[in-house]
């Protein structure tokens, strides 16, 4: 039973990673080709601006959670994905290092390299996530003797889907954040690139569901129990949400899109279950949450943990953004 419930907390963990983060990427991506002036520049920093370290946390929490609750599953999925989370790490890195002293120069040189490594460091993590989560929804070429493939393996078609899709969600997320937290000329413009991004984003999505259907065994679970249905049914109402709800209400449209990323991670672990990395191989070799898990006491002693310290966090989280919710005025951009 603890197995199934760390199973859960693990996809919860990612999930909330995405949602939290994903529209911090998604401004550090569109950020050089949306900002036409310096106030639009330190409009889309201030937003992100008291948030964005505390949202990279979910990802320290997911990875440790995944350590200390399956920790074979993160050995094998560190050595076997080494490059591409090497790169992502070095993506947040850059992204935290350009984020921090981008008005602390006043070389214009080094302002467009901090520039440019804000976006690449945003860029870079949003779509190699993408497509090592879409190399573990389709399965890893696992065997007796180990993992068999490179990072050109991975850069397969499905996995190159869900990579665009986690940057396009993001890239939608990001501006309609950007709306939620602005006035004026820069709330009309993300508003009317989110639509832009909506269809994009609802393109790619359609395209990831049907791809799914012939290159993973995603649906297997789904068509055993149909109750879970639910799952995939609410990451479409996010998504359609989103788009409904641009014009008439800016938070609903950012919450549309949270439910959206987060059911749609859901929908891939969901999918896997009782897998954490399936074999492409033969299932025989996959890494479940029941054959890679810690013992029962440590699952026990992590569960009461959870109980008494998620509240608190959960409860800091929601102060943080109800304090620094107030609309950033035309002109008025502070930066970060």
């Amino acid at each position: 039973m603890l197995n199934i419930l760390w199973f859960i907390i693990w996809g919860l963990l990612w999930a909330m990673y995405f949602a939290l983060d994903g529209f911090d990427l998604g401004i550090g991506i569109l950020f050089p080709f949306f900002a036409k002036t310096d106030q639009d520049k330190k409009a889309m920093l201030e937003s992100i601006g008291p948030v964005w370290d505390a949202n990279e946390v979910w990802l320290i929490t997911a990875g440790g959670a995944t350590f200390a609750a399956f920790p074979i599953t993160y050995a094998y999925m560190f050595s076997f994905l080494y490059l591409p989370l090497m790169l992502i790490l070095y993506g947040l890195i850059i992204r935290a290092v350009c984020l921090e002293f981008r008005y602390k120069v006043n070389n214009p040189t080094m302002i467009s390299l901090l520039e440019f490594g804000f976006f690449l460091g945003s860029l870079l993590p949003a779509l190699l996530l993408g497509v090592a989560f879409g190399n573990i929804f389709q399965g890893l070429p696992i065997d007796q003797n180990g993992y068999h493939g490179n990072l050109l393996t991975l850069l397969n078609p499905f996995g190159l889907i869900t990579g665009i899709l986690f940057v396009v969600a993001f890239l939608l997320h990001g501006s309609l954040w950007l709306s939620f937290r602005t006035e004026g000329d820069i709330n009309v413009r993300a508003k009317s690139i989110a639509k832009k991004l909506w269809f994009v984003t609802l393109f790619f999505a359609v395209l990831f569901f049907v791809s799914a259907y012939f290159v993973t065994n995603l649906y297997s679970n789904y068509f055993s129990m149909p109750i879970l249905l639910v799952v995939p049914i609410l990451c479409v109402i996010g998504l359609l949400g989103a788009g409904f709800f641009i014009n008439s209400s800016e938070i609903m449209a950012f919450l549309s899109s949270a439910i959206c990323i987060i059911f749609l991670t859901f929908t891939g672990v969901g999918g896997l279950y009782p897998n954490l990395i399936p074999s492409s191989i033969n299932n025989a070799f996959s890494l479940s949450a029941f054959n890679s898990s810690s013992s029962q006491y440590t699952l026990a002693v992590m569960t009461i943990v959870v109980i008494i310290f998620v509240p608190i966090v959960l409860f800091y989280k929601f102060w943080t953004y109800k304090t620094f919710s107030y609309k950033i005025k035309e002109g008025k951009g502070e930066g970060y």
